[in-house]
Formats: structure tokens, sequence, C-alpha cells
């Protein structure tokens, strides 16, 4: 069966403009080919090595690493998609529809995907590679699983609703509050869903590790966490508003060496002066404020006085971080809850924190990676195995 989006009023930005519910197997080599193929157009287009969130994509997209994830999800039962993928992608990340597109392909199936209203020239540039390989006559039977699409918003529910009672699995990424609106309109009885709502990051960092360090060492890590923070504004699920430092407090040059770094890197956006400021003046305000530290428009450091019960509400954005200082990483485990997603680190074999998050059965931290990978995806993402989430087992015997 097809579905005609021509009948609907929305963009088609990429893809087909009649959209199939056929299913394959995961890892279908058409499909990886083209995954492949994709990665190859933007390593080698100039224009798109402006951004590092596009590098970042290419690279995940690799022949490498598709491969990579390949022999990983190697199964011993016959798998093949749900069919009908429709993806609704958050507002805020640029290249995030893409990511989902490609897990939906992997697994398997064909994919309506809604990306924002907002022009980010990164989805462009990708809508733009997408069309021109589906020019490509082996490829051009994919125009049948790929629909990248856009609407205003004043056409959210209504675009949703018949987009959600046609397709065999809803994959919604954004707020919380996106999430129960989106779930108001109904699937089909047979047909499910994934969700990626409001997540919370951190860092936790072992301060007698990098007190150690030589300033060319420092100056790596501090490059490592940039990527983990400016690249997205600090907007990723991923990407940590709060560091925790553990060991004795001293000297501490991290963020003398960071904010060397943005200075030379990273160009804030006007509106995020003012905004910046207006937050840090509210949080003075707040019992948890002990004091505060604005190296530049592009970094503000806030220290706690106390942990705060909610402390995934302590959210910054384009460079302004929370942090506190313990001696006992037990006790903070007391503050995690499930809205944690991943914690990065430095200075610590991975192996603690597993130790940690059992012994005190910890319900949040779906990710413990090293600085400088915390916006690197995966087909393990928020606690899904996505492949076996978005495929289905036919079972003979």
């Amino acid at each position: 069966m097809t579905f005609d989006l021509q009948k609907l009023d929305l963009k088609i930005l990429a893809g087909g403009k009649k959209i199939s519910d056929k299913s394959f197997k995961p890892f279908d080599d058409n499909v990886c080919e083209f995954i492949i193929s994709l990665s190859g157009l933007i390593m080698r287009a100039k224009f798109a090595k402006k951004y590092t969130d596009l590098v970042a994509l290419a690279f995940w997209c690799s022949k490498r690493n598709i491969l990579k994830m390949k022999n990983l999800n190697k199964s011993n039962n016959f798998r093949i998609g749900h069919g009908l993928l429709f993806h609704i992608t958050p507002s805020n990340v640029p290249t995030n529809f893409f990511y989902s597109l490609v897990f939906g392909l992997l697994s398997g199936n064909s994919n309506i995907v809604k990306v924002p209203s907002k022009n980010f020239y990164q989805t462009t540039i990708i809508c733009n590679f997408i069309n021109k390989l589906l020019n490509i006559k082996k490829f051009k039977k994919l125009s049948e699983n790929i629909s990248i699409i856009s609407y205003q918003n004043e056409k959210f529910d209504k675009i949703n609703s018949v987009l959600s009672s046609q397709c065999d699995f809803r994959i919604i990424w954004g707020g919380d509050r996106t999430i129960d609106t989106v779930r108001e309109h109904r699937l089909k009885p047979l047909s499910n869903e994934i969700t990626f709502g409001d997540r919370y990051s951190l860092s936790v960092m072992n301060l007698d590790k990098i007190n150690s360090l030589s300033n060319e060492k420092i100056k790596k890590i501090a490059r490592l966490f940039y990527n983990d923070t400016y690249v997205a504004d600090q907007n990723a699920c991923s990407s940590p508003h709060f560091i925790l430092w553990y060991g004795k407090k001293k000297q501490n040059m991290f963020w003398n060496e960071l904010n060397n770094y943005i200075l030379s890197k990273y160009k804030i956006p006007m509106n995020a002066i003012t905004e910046k400021y207006n937050k840090y003046c509210i949080d003075m305000t707040k019992d948890y404020f002990l004091s505060g530290k604005i190296f530049s428009q592009s970094l503000y450091v806030i220290d706690l006085k106390k942990l705060p019960k909610n402390l995934d509400q302590l959210r910054g954005k384009w460079g302004y971080f929370y942090q506190y200082y313990t001696q006992d990483l037990k006790h903070f485990s007391k503050f995690i809850n499930n809205k944690f997603q991943t914690l990065t680190y430095y200075g610590f074999d991975k192996k603690y924190f597993l130790n940690l998050i059992v012994d005190n059965n910890i319900k949040g931290i779906d990710r413990v990676v090293p600085i400088g990978s915390g916006l690197n995806m995966n087909l393990v993402w928020d606690g899904y195995d996505i492949i076996n989430i978005l495929s289905r087992i036919k079972y003979f015997e």
C-alpha cells in the first residue's frame, strides 16, 4: 500500500511524494550503500565542512561505521521492519532528523520524517544530497521509502493526526509537551511508538587527575568538552549542563583554557547575550547559588552551594554551566532521576560508574562515555536497542 502525501498541505523537501508501507530486512545492502554514498557527498563538499555537526554525521554514516554497526547487530532470528514509520524530530538540533531516518532505514522501514519548520542550512544540504542520490538509477526505488516533510505549527494537529493514523510505528523526538500533544493523535491498534523526551546530561571530572596534567593536556580536555557542548549550543539532550568535580577543590585551570578556546572558535548569537545575563541575575536569587563567574559572553559558570532536588531543571544554553565540588559520588547518586541521560567523564575507569549505578540502584543515566563523545550517536539510544525495537521477528519452527 502507498500513501499519497500530496493530499496533505505540506512541503516535501526530499524523497517521494507517495510513500510505501513496505518493510525489508535490517541493514539491506542497497540502504547501506545509499547511506554511505550520502556520507561521501558530505565529505567531499567544501561548504558542508563549515558545519561541525554535518562532519560528525558524515563520519557516523561512513562505510567503516555502517559495517561496524551491521556486524554488531547480527541476529540469529529473521527480522523485518514494521512497515511505515512516522518521525517527528526536534526543532533545535538541525541534523537529528537524518539520524532518525537512518534508524528507520537500517532497521528495515519506510519513513516519513517531519523536520522543523525553522530553516536550518544543514537540513537543506542533507535534503539536496538525498534528492541527488535518489535520482541515481540504483537508488530510485528508495524514493518509496523516504519522504522528508515540513509543515507549519498551525497545521501540526491536523497533519499529525492523519499520519499517526496511517503509520505502523511512530517516533517522537522533542520536549515532554510535544510528546503529550502528539499522543493525543491515536495510532492503529497494532501500531506502536518510542519517544525521546526531555533529558538531562552532566559531566563528572576527576579534579585531582586534571590538576596533575600539563597545560597542553588540559587544553585538549577543554576542546573535547567544547565538542560536547558548544557544537550544539547545549541543545542536544546529551550535552552537559552540570559539571561535578570529584576531589579536593584546588586551582582549576579548566575553565580558563576552555574560555581561551571558545574566544577563538565560537560566535555567540546576539540574542543569547541578554538572555544569559538575565538567567544569571535570576540564578543569583536562588538558594542554591553560591557564586558565579562570567569568563566572557560565551562562558558563564555558576557554583552551587548545595545540590537541589530538581537538579535536572538547572539547564544552560550557549555556554552556561553549573558546577559542584564533592568527594562523595555515592551521595550525589541520590539526586539522579530517570531524566538523566548521558554522563561524560574524565579521570575515571568506566567500570567505576557501572558499579556506582548498580550498587546504588540508579534509575537514570543511559549512557556513560568519555569527554568528547557526548554527541556521538549510537544504535542504542536512551536505553533503546534501536534495530530490535524498530523491527520484528518472523518466527519459523
